[in-house]
Parts: structure tokens; C-alpha cells; sequence
């Protein structure tokens, strides 16, 4: 990958919601900014949870890198894999969830041919030969 700075993540928990511990109707639904009138969480108490503030964003020169410092490139057919032809040193393709066993075999020796990192290459591959 040309990307060598280091990725760092200044937080790895998930942000949870608002008394999302207690109701499981809200409890996987994401972020969601407090907004009652007496809330402790919007006024920030001691033992609350942490709000999300702008300090908590990546650095711009590593947002969305995946760990082996490639940018991921949803392909749904091999006319996709082409974009990648003169950028396969900073994007790793990833085919889609909907892509076919027979379309998948075609992507997968096309991005060989261009020298293309495929993330998920051995999805849907070992129960079908």
C-alpha cells in the first residue's frame, strides 16, 4: 500500500445511545443526540456516558483506511474491477453481499489479471466446490 502513517483510533468503543442500556428497543439503533431538558447525559455529569464531539474524528489522511492501509471499493461486476486498474495500490476491492458463486469466480480472475486485493476473496467459495 503507498498509505504508511500510522492508523490510530482515538476511540474503539461504540458510541451508545441515551439510556440505551436499559431499553432494548433502543438498544443497537446508533447514536442519537440527547436532547431532554434535565437529561444528565446532554449536560455532561460526572458517570454519564460520553457524547460524541469533533475531537474524537480520525486524522484525514488515514479515515477509512482498513488496517492493512487500503481503501475499500464495493465491485457488484467485473466492469467495477476495471476503475481499479491504475489505483490497486491504495484500493482493496470488496464484492458485494449480492454477487453470484459464477459472477464471483469471473471478478476474482479478472482482479488476478490486475493485480487487485480482494477482501473478501474467499466468501461463498468452499461449500460450492
Amino acid at each position: 500500500s503507498v498509505h504508511k502513517k500510522d492508523i490510530v483510533k482515538k476511540r474503539r468503543a461504540k458510541f451508545v445511545r441515551q439510556q440505551g442500556d436499559r431499553h432494548i428497543r433502543i438498544r443497537g439503533t446508533g447514536w442519537r443526540k440527547p436532547k431532554g431538558i434535565d437529561g444528565r447525559q446532554r449536560r455532561r455529569f460526572r458517570g454519564t456516558r460520553p457524547n460524541v464531539k469533533i475531537g474524537y474524528g480520525s486524522d484525514k489522511k488515514t479515515r477509512h483506511l482498513r488496517p492493512n492501509h487500503f481503501y475499500t471499493f464495493l465491485v457488484r461486476n467485473v466492469q467495477d474491477l476495471d476503475l481499479l486498474l491504475m489505483h490497486n495500490r491504495s484500493y482493496a476491492a470488496e464484492i458485494a453481499h449480492s454477487v453470484s458463486f459464477k459472477n464471483r469466480k469471473d471478478i476474482l480472475n479478472r482482479a488476478a489479471q490486475l493485480d487487485v486485493k480482494v477482501t473478501n476473496a474467499d466468501a461463498r467459495v468452499s461449500h460450492e466446490e
